[in-house]
């Protein structure tokens, strides 16, 4: 069995997540969001989806790219 990084259950069904050269454990995609999804600047949400990305700093929307003053955005979709 392998042992969640983030919450530390021993479970028979973890998974591993391939990234930036590191490997991570996880026992759910719940915990593996917490550890990697990055967080909106404006709002602190994590960022699931593809969110948008204006002046280096990413958020969750455009409202709250727009309410953190940041008008020109990049949609990576």
């Amino acid at each position: 069995m392998a042992i969640c990084e983030v919450c530390g259950n021993d479970y028979a069904s973890a998974f591993q997540v391939h990234a930036n050269g590191a490997v991570h454990v996880f026992d759910s995609f719940e915990c593996a969001i917490q550890s990697m999804a990055p967080t909106c600047e404006h709002c602190g949400c994590r960022i699931v989806g593809h969110g948008v990305e204006g002046d280096g700093r990413f958020f969750c929307c455009a409202h709250c790219a727009r309410e953190a003053g940041v008008m020109k955005l990049v949609d990576h979709v």
